[in-house]
């Protein structure tokens, strides 16, 4: 699904729910296949600061992160469902650092888990993009819509390499 607003990505798992809402709930779990570090934990209405730090699931995407090393952005926690659901807002494809996107609307992230045949299925959506200045507008989406494939296999390997996560 994608429109100018918003797109959906939708992955299967081959692991159980519970590991997989672990990776994705849990801020040093997702930041470890994400490629950031959070400065606490994840809890809703939660205000926090990710600075990137290159994925430890993947080299190939680590490499393509790596430029950003050190980049800090906003990350705003808005919900959290054990086990279902998870949401945070940001601001998608902010890494100008000649600009200040304090006053721009955030983006919502969010993460809705459920049981399925061979696994969990993830869906991820992003959405918000017609609220974005129009000169950053298409280049947000089409980058934020490419970064999601991406997560959605470093989520993959990164429960291949913690089973237990």
């Amino acid at each position: 699904m994608s429109t100018s607003d918003r797109f959906e990505k939708s992955v299967l798992l081959g692991a159980p729910r519970e590991h997989v809402w672990r990776a994705v709930s849990l801020a040093e779990n997702f930041g470890s296949w994400f490629g950031a570090d959070f400065d606490g934990p994840f809890i809703a209405g939660a205000q926090l600061t990710g600075t990137i730090e290159p994925t430890s699931v993947d080299p190939a995407v680590a490499r393509m992160q790596q430029p950003y090393a050190g980049k800090r952005f906003e990350f705003q926690v808005v919900e959290i469902d054990p086990m279902k659901s998870f949401s945070f807002r940001w601001h998608p494809y902010a890494i100008d650092e000649g600009l200040d996107y304090s006053a721009e609307p955030m983006t919502l992230i969010e993460f809705a888990l459920r049981d399925e045949t061979g696994g969990t299925r993830v869906r991820i959506s992003e959405s918000g993009f017609d609220q974005l200045p129009m000169a950053r507008r298409k280049e947000a989406f089409a980058a934020e819509e490419g970064g999601w494939t991406h997560q959605c296999e470093l989520l993959r390997k990164y429960l291949a390499m913690h089973p237990a996560a």
